[in-house]
């Protein structure tokens, strides 16, 4: 019978587990060795062990895996090693016998391992063999094994590299000095980020976004070389100037690579103390502008210009020091960068010039000529690039339609956009002190605004039907002033569905939905007039709407929701009026197309009939009959439909309609009725599958107890009682 073969993923999990368990074996071999005291033994199984990390077969990811394993267990050398050194029982020549071992990836390890060992006993001098053990990984020049061989020479130095400014005398071993660590990390740092780069020249070309992704999560291996050096206490400003900086910034532009250039830049921001930026600002943007065209250089810039502006508003900081000219050098330098890259988007180039207007408001606050000079600055790259379609962007009369974007991305998009948004913003600045004059200005921006055509007017109408509904509450404030009131506002509703009309043309339908049910409320409130027979026609406008207009499911339900919030806020209808719409509302919840929509929609109408007002009532309705009519109906539609999971949330949304009726004083429901619902839910509950779904239902159903059980546990004197409810 053939074997099945295996998916990518699941070879990789069997050579991971076949590796991993090779790992265990030596490394107890290894461990019962240098128990009995026999190290060569034990020597031999470690380098066995190591063996395993010759492998061309894993993926950066398992690797890693592979070599947190091996290298927890050569931990365990180490401190065997150390402490036969503090004993006195000390191996002559360990240090160059483990050169001996078979392969270099083994061979290298185990050097590293003995190296650190004999620095940390002082037995041979540091300077040396720190310089002997960064060039000799330079043997293992395969990408992947050279990346984590020099991260545990990184790993392994971390607490032995000499941080003084001058090697103590006496001793008679050279220890090093600070400048030796620079050496040392800077040559790491540079072989290993060759290696890094050397990664995304390997194998086919269509392999390339995946080996892009596999650099992309090896890159903290390269980064950690620079957390080491801003680690060292003993370098100041002037050794970062002229020794580490250059170093980096060399390393970091020379290889070319887009990926690698970007993650550098990046990671030298984070890491290095904000004085020393401030001190290299030049060299750090002058490197900027010989970046890689590919690299987003915006971002680097934006992130240096923000922390320096977090630095200089630090308050237990010293600030930006006088001598330095921040806002001058980084206007200087991003206009370098912007010449030496003429693809720069426009977008970018905005982007940077935001950024320098920021940087400006907040380090240098009482300057306002910087601001005028960035905005300069932004009009002359414009007109260098000849961008002429600013201008007819900018024409919001123009009765060209904005073009539809391939890219959602695109610039001239989004600025169209932008534009239309900052338009319908306009018109609320639009502000005339005598109210008639204030009439005819919003007249006048409707005829004007309604040529725009079809894809504007969506911004600059609805913006217009709302100054108008704000205009009749003016009117009403001055009733006693103006006797022809009435009148007016009757003719600013008459004005503000015309205005949704041309809405509902341009084919849209929740704009319009949304005004008309606004201008129900506003009419009401404004009590004009025959208000009640405008805001009926709103009203029937808005179901007219949702009936002809929407057709999808889950807009349906949020239309009917909202019509049936409007009207419960209501009170202006008489009966005549307020029955059939309450009618209505009620029958399209039962209409929606999906059950849990019917079972929401009909839940949510019982409100109508609860907190409801009509002109007749006095106060809320409060039709208990009415009310579980709804709710049983709810119930009946929850029990009809066949996914468990989203019955048993239907039956606890509908558990808290119930508590909220009961605790509000309604005669017809009962505890029976929440005894019975509980009941349900908890014999239900337990058989759904366990997911993250059925563990917010049950989350909200234990909420809903909890609630109850504090009501129990607690009765209010005035309050309706839970003695006899089951939880």
């Amino acid at each position: 019978m053939p074997t099945q073969q295996l998916s990518p993923q699941e070879e990789q999990e069997k050579l991971l587990e076949e590796a991993v368990n090779i790992v265990k074996n030596q490394s107890f071999q290894m461990k019962r060795c240098l128990d009995k005291g026999k190290l060569m033994d034990g020597l031999k199984h470690a380098s066995t062990m190591l063996g395993e990390l010759r492998t061309s077969m894993l993926t950066p990811k398992n690797y890693y895996e592979l070599y947190m394993a091996i290298s927890d267990e050569l931990r365990h050398l180490e401190l065997y090693l150390v402490d036969e050194f503090q004993k006195g029982r000390k191996v002559a020549d360990l240090y160059e016998l483990v050169q001996y071992a078979g392969n270099i990836v083994p061979r290298l390890y185990l050097l590293i391992t003995v190296g650190v060992v004999y620095i940390k006993s002082n037995e041979l001098s540091r300077k040396d063999i720190l310089k002997d053990l960064v060039e000799m990984c330079r043997g293992v020049q395969h990408p992947l094994r050279g990346l984590f061989l020099r991260n545990y020479l990184l790993q392994c130095t971390k607490n032995v590299l000499p941080d003084v400014e001058e090697e103590s005398a006496g001793k008679d071993h050279e220890t090093g000095t600070v400048m030796d660590s620079i050496d040392f990390i800077l040559l790491n740092f540079s072989e290993m980020n060759k290696l890094w780069v050397r990664m995304q020249h390997q194998g086919h070309s269509r392999d390339k976004v995946k080996r892009e992704q596999e650099r992309r999560e090896l890159r903290i291996l390269v980064g950690t070389n620079l957390v080491r050096l801003s680690q060292l206490e003993c370098i100041d400003i002037d050794k970062y100037k002229k020794v580490v900086l250059p170093g980096v910034l060399e390393q970091a532009v020379s290889c070319r690579d887009p990926i690698a250039q970007e993650y550098l830049m990046e990671c030298i921001i984070q890491v290095f103390p904000d004085d020393f930026h401030l001190q290299t600002l030049n060299s750090f943007l002058r490197a900027c502008a010989e970046l890689h065209e590919s690299v987003n250089v915006k971002n680097i810039i934006i992130s240096l210009i923000d922390r320096l502006a977090q630095f200089a508003q630090n308050e237990e900081g010293t600030g930006i020091p006088p001598e330095i000219q921040l806002f001058d050098i980084f206007s200087q330098q991003i206009a370098q960068v912007i010449q030496n890259r003429p693809d720069m988007p426009p977008e970018d180039i905005v982007s940077l010039q935001v950024a320098l207007i920021n940087l400006a408001l907040k380090c240098y606050p009482d300057k306002v000529e910087y601001v005028d000079k960035v905005l300069e600055t932004t009009e002359e790259i414009f007109n260098r690039l000849n961008l002429d379609q600013v201008q007819s962007v900018l024409v919001w009369t123009n009765k060209d339609q904005p073009e539809e974007a391939d890219d959602p991305e695109d610039f001239w998009s989004h600025l169209k956009i932008g534009l239309q948004g900052i338009m319908g913003r306009f018109i609320h600045l639009l502000e005339a002190e005598d109210l008639n004059q204030q009439y005819l200005i919003l007249n006048t921006a409707r005829k004007h605004f309604g040529n725009g055509g079809d894809k504007r007017i969506k911004f600059t109408l609805p913006p217009i039907v709302f100054s108008a509904y704000r205009l009749s509450t003016k009117y009403r404030e001055i009733q006693e002033e103006d006797e022809n009131w009435e009148k007016k506002c009757q003719k600013i509703f008459s004005f503000c569905h015309q205005t949704i009309g041309a809405l509902i043309k341009a084919e849209m339908a929740e704009i319009p939905l949304r005004l008309y049910l606004q201008g129900a409320m506003a009419a009401g409130q404004v009590a004009f007039e025959n208000h009640e027979t405008v805001a009926y026609e709103f009203m029937s406008q808005a179901f007219s709407l949702y009936e002809d207009e929407i057709s999808d499911s889950k807009a349906q339900l949020a239309a009917i929701s909202l019509i049936i919030g409007t009207l419960e806020q209501m009170s202006c209808f008489g009966e005549e009026n307020h029955e059939p719409l309450r009618t209505q509302c009620a029958l399209a919840a039962s209409k929606l197309l999906k059950k849990p929509d019917q079972c929401r929609g009909v839940s949510t109408c019982s409100h109508l009939f609860w907190s409801g007002e009509s002109a007749a009532s006095e106060g809320e309705m409060k039709d208990g009959k009415r009310v579980t009519d709804c709710l049983k109906k709810g119930v009946k539609i929850a029990n009809q439909c066949m996914d468990s999971s989203v019955q048993v949330q239907l039956f606890v949304e509908l558990l808290n309609h119930y508590i909220y009726y009961y605790e509000k004083g309604c005669d017809q429901v009962t505890v029976q009725v929440l005894n019975q619902l509980i009941t349900k839910i908890k014999e239900t509950l337990p058989s759904l599958e366990a997911n993250e779904e059925t563990e917010q239902i049950n989350k909200h159903f234990q909420n809903t107890l909890d609630h109850l059980r504090l009501k129990k546990d607690n009765p209010e004197s005035e309050g309706v009682s839970y003695e006899s409810l089951s939880v």
